[in-house]
């Protein structure tokens, strides 16, 4: 859609404003697609009621194969709710998705999974190759695609965390 459509949205006054506000919705659609079929998928592999956040969570947790604490788990999704993270993780706890253990020296705590959270990540991999990637490989040049935006978005994310900084230290007049 052309710019002079969005003439009267706050958002959007030039053609610059327009674009990246564009972006940013597109941003959040996506976000929300991914969501759906994150949790759509998954609540095929389980009878339990884990949402979005707990089953990327579930995934950061086996990547690598070894286990992380809820703080490692935060920064590897750039969040900053611990208390909800740690949430997410005795919900994963409670079904029987992740083990916790105390480390052997201080009161932290890792996060592993379990056989019954390997099998479910495992099939959750299987799933996600026979659709979503079958579906993606038809994009010409996708692996070259996928990989600048990989480093846009990750050059955009440090750009957004230091301007939330900044605005945060704004007062209103």
């Amino acid at each position: 859609m052309e710019s002079k459509f969005y003439q009267n949205w706050h958002l959007a006054k030039t053609d610059g404003e327009y674009r990246v506000t564009e972006f940013e919705w597109s941003i959040i659609r996506f976000y929300e697609a991914f969501s759906r079929w994150v949790t759509t998928t998954g609540s095929v592999l389980t009878d339990a009621d884990i949402k979005f956040s707990e089953h990327l969570i579930l995934h950061v947790i086996r990547m690598q194969n070894r286990p992380k604490s809820s703080a490692t788990i935060a920064r590897m999704i750039n969040r900053d709710d611990i208390p909800n993270i740690q949430y997410s993780l005795r919900k994963l706890e409670s079904a029987k998705l992740i083990r916790k253990t105390k480390e052997k020296a201080g009161k932290i705590f890792s996060y592993s999974v379990t056989e019954a959270g390997k099998r479910m990540t495992d099939e959750y991999a299987d799933i996600r190759s026979d659709l979503l990637l079958k579906a993606i490989g038809t994009i010409s040049n996708i692996d070259e695609r996928i990989a600048e935006m990989t480093q846009l978005l990750g050059v955009l994310t440090g750009i957004y965390e230091e301007m939330a900084r900044s605005a945060a230290t704004f007062s209103t007049p």
